[in-house]
């Protein structure tokens, strides 16, 4: 079940709100919690099991690690535990196949391994548990007492299989202490039509385009069918992601939560080290509070930060998935990001801001090839292509006709880039309270037709990083 699902929207989300809101605050926890449940078994019914163990196992050691807070050893046991627990259960069915292949063809063993579905979400409920008993294990926070709260944490449908990633130090006040209100659930409602429009209006059919351009072989194009392709590509994935963010996080404010925002239009960014504080900032911020501060950030000289950022980097690309292209990918960036930090950083900041603008999407534009083509070859032979190496035409009919049909689609997902329409938005928004007129909420319900239309014809519904 996906958000942009008719299932969901008008189904499951309709029932849940009213159970939710009919029910007493005290047992509000428990009905998101069986909510969330059912959200996750309808495509998961077997690996619920795993994550409730995991939910178990947790709470319990979060009350271990308090309970011996003046036993070094135990506390430290009780966090090496929960760590590799979790971390066994997202390698286990995340990277098993990957080792062990690699291996067998490094050593000719001709091993072979069963491929194992991978649970939904296990990449970001995992991570959320580490926050929660690290947190504990530093004293940040205290270790939950009530099973039901922390279920709630690790649960909660909106954010439960693609994030954003929540750490407990942020919302542990909201568990049992949150104020539901109207005007609180009308603004998550209008977030959730931005992004569910963002995602079924933008995302799904520019991601057609990428799929036609993709479906040709790469020997066949031309040097603009290609760039046309990998841009499309470049916005199906922005309105993708971001657009199932702010449903997130809209469904959570419909349910009194306040989750932090991921994604504040990354594509403005100025350098690459600017676009990885936009894009993805909850992934960002998790490895830079639980990874490159305790390695030491930038405290221990030149070497060790040089090294501590390839350690992030390699495996925020290898967190993306078990395949060479994600660490290639995150290596790729991890190299900008480190000459940015000792050197180009200084030299963009006395050129004019476009140059800043253009070498940053470029290089984004070029990384996300890593990122789209499982096979590494594949995705060099496409960026060749790209800079003309890899044919001899440089404009073909079909990019022709990719630019005829899909030009005004292009120029639409450009500026919805930019903040030009939310700042447009908020005036006109200010400008209608003072009026009373009621265009607004008649226009969201007019984007909501749309979206319910489109998703009744549309059989191109996929979420990119479900599969993360």
């Amino acid at each position: 079940m996906v958000f942009s699902s008719l299932l969901f929207i008008f189904k499951f989300l309709p029932i849940t709100l009213l159970l939710y809101y009919v029910a007493p605050k005290p047992l509000r926890n428990m009905i998101l919690i069986l909510a969330s449940l059912v959200f996750y078994a309808w495509g998961e019914p077997i690996y619920i099991v795993i994550m409730i163990f995991a939910i178990i196992f947790d709470y319990t050691n979060g009350l271990l690690i308090e309970k011996n807070s003046a036993h070094k050893f135990r506390k430290r046991l009780g966090l090496i535990a929960s760590l590799t627990v979790n971390l066994g259960l997202l390698s286990f069915f995340k990277y098993y196949g990957f080792f062990v292949s690699n291996f067998s063809a490094l050593f000719h063993l001709n091993l072979t391994t069963k491929s194992l579905p991978l649970p939904l979400g296990i990449s970001f409920y995992t991570f959320q548990s580490m926050s929660y008993i690290i947190d504990v294990y530093l004293g940040k926070v205290p270790a939950q007492k009530k099973i039901l709260a922390y279920a709630t944490f690790v649960t909660m449908f909106p954010q439960l299989v693609a994030g954003p990633i929540v750490r407990y130090i942020d919302i542990s006040k909201q568990i049992n202490n949150r104020k539901e209100n109207l005007l609180q659930f009308l603004d998550g409602l209008e977030l959730f039509i931005i992004g569910l429009a963002k995602k079924v209006l933008l995302a799904n059919n520019i991601g057609v385009l990428w799929s036609s351009v993709k479906a040709t072989p790469i020997g066949e194009m031309s040097v603009l069918t290609a760039w046309i392709g990998i841009v499309s590509f470049t916005f199906q994935i922005y309105f993708d992601f971001s657009g199932y963010s702010d449903m997130a996080i809209g469904l959570a404010k419909m349910l009194g939560f306040e989750l932090n925002i991921n994604f504040n239009y990354p594509y403005i960014s100025r350098n690459v080290t600017e676009f990885w504080r936009r894009w993805h900032i909850s992934l960002g911020t998790w490895f830079r509070e639980y990874l490159y501060i305790p390695l030491g950030g930038n405290r221990k000289g030149s070497l060790k930060q040089l090294r501590n950022l390839f350690v992030v980097w390699f495996l925020t690309g290898f967190w993306h998935g078990a395949n060479w292209n994600f660490i290639v990918w995150g290596l790729y960036f991890g190299t900008f990001v480190v000459m940015e930090k000792f050197f180009l950083l200084r030299w963009l900041n006395n050129k004019p801001s476009w140059i800043g603008h253009v070498y940053t999407l470029l290089v984004v534009i070029v990384g996300w090839v890593f990122f789209e083509f499982d096979n590494l070859t594949q995705g060099l032979g496409f960026i060749k292509t790209m800079f003309g190496m890899g044919t001899n035409k440089l404009i073909d009919g079909h990019a022709l006709y990719y630019l005829y049909t899909n030009a005004i689609l292009m120029i639409i997902l450009a500026i919805g880039s930019t903040p030009l329409i939310y700042k447009l938005l908020t005036k006109i928004k200010m400008t209608m309270k003072i009026t009373g007129t009621i265009a607004i909420p008649v226009a969201y319900m007019l984007i909501m037709f749309l979206c319910t239309a489109y998703l009744v014809n549309e059989s191109y519904n996929p979420f990119l990083y479900f599969r993360f």
